[in-house]
Order: C-alpha cells, then sequence, then structure tokens
C-alpha cells in the first residue's frame, strides 16, 4: 500500500473512532505497515492539516491521535449544535410532523381531529424548525390555514420527495417482522 492510500485509512479511522486512537491501535487495523510508519504519518497528515489551515486538526492526546476542530471555528460549532438541537423532534411533534406529510396539505383541525387533542402548539413548533409551511387557506367558510411539508422536512429524513415516505402496508409489514402486530 502506498503512503497516501495508508493516511487516508489513518484519517478514516481517526474520523470514526471518536476517541484517540494510539499508534498500536491502528497498527492492529493495519497489521502489514510497522507501528514507526505509522507515527510517521500521523505526524505528516498533523502537518498537511495545520499548513493547509484545515477546519479540523490531527492532535496527540491521552495517549493517541484524534481529529479535532481548532478553538478558532468554535464560535461557528456553536452556532450549528444550537441549530441541531433545536431541531429534536418530540413524539407530539412527530405524531403531528407524520399526519401532515400523509395527509397535506390539510388544516390545524383535521390534525387535532385525528390526533384528538390541541395542537396548536406543536404546529407552531413545526412551523419555527422549519419543517411545515403554510401553503394557503381552504376554500371553506372561515378559511382555514393548510399546513404542508417543506424541503427541510425532507432532508431531515432523507427523503428525496414525499412520494419516499413508507406506505401503511410497509408500516404494517415492518411490524410484523418485528412481532408488534399491525398498526392499521
Amino acid at each position: 500500500m502506498e503512503d497516501r492510500e495508508i493516511k487516508g485509512v489513518i484519517e478514516a479511522l481517526l474520523f470514526i473512532s471518536g476517541e484517540p486512537l494510539s499508534p498500536d491501535r491502528i497498527k492492529n487495523v493495519l497489521e502489514e505497515i510497522d507501528r514507526g510508519k505509522i507515527k510517521s504519518l500521523l505526524w505528516e497528515l498533523q502537518q498537511e492539516y495545520d499548513m493547509r489551515l484545515s477546519g479540523l486538526r490531527i492532535v496527540e492526546v491521552a495517549g493517541g491521535f484524534q481529529i479535532v476542530t481548532p478553538p478558532e471555528v468554535s464560535q461557528w460549532i456553536k452556532k450549528l449544535k444550537k441549530i441541531k438541537q433545536s431541531a429534536r423532534l418530540t413524539k407530539p411533534s412527530l405524531e403531528t410532523l407524520a399526519i401532515i406529510a400523509y395527509k397535506q396539505p390539510l388544516v390545524k383541525a383535521e390534525i387535532e381531529d385525528i390526533r384528538g387533542v390541541d395542537s396548536a402548539g406543536v404546529i407552531k413548533g413545526l412551523l419555527d424548525k422549519r419543517f411545515v409551511k403554510i401553503i394557503g387557506r381552504k376554500d371553506v367558510p372561515g378559511r382555514p390555514i393548510l399546513y404542508a411539508t417543506t424541503k427541510e422536512f425532507l432532508q431531515y429524513f432523507g427523503l428525496k420527495d414525499i412520494s419516499d415516505l413508507p406506505t401503511l402496508k410497509e408500516f404494517n409489514e415492518l411490524a410484523e417482522e418485528e412481532g408488534a402486530g399491525s398498526l392499521s
């Protein structure tokens, strides 16, 4: 194996480990590469990351090597963490989101009919997280607001489009496989 290939493997191992890896531990994976070569390539990788002013660094810590972020990028990482934390969904949010996703477009009263509880707060939270949007008003007395899912909803759940959602039949098959019974 060439040095650049070995470096690629070392980077991947450091990236997925989430904890410091010692040269010996890396050697256990790369059996045919000697410990000295691994240490040398780790130091080369450290220098390459530093020279590029990368958003990542390889540091020697706690008896091993680990990929970390430099302090200079901490303000952006904190912003991302806030965004990620705000994207967590509660059970009522997931329930409401599923109803909207499968029945869209629909109004708040239709959601509440299915859920059996007031959904105003949950809908507001989904609007704030941008998983749901207002797409207009229903042409009935009172002209209630119509809700539908967004591009952010598709991204969050890894869907190409709304047709990628599993069908009720697929849910039931999965439930039967897991011995949980039918969902219908």
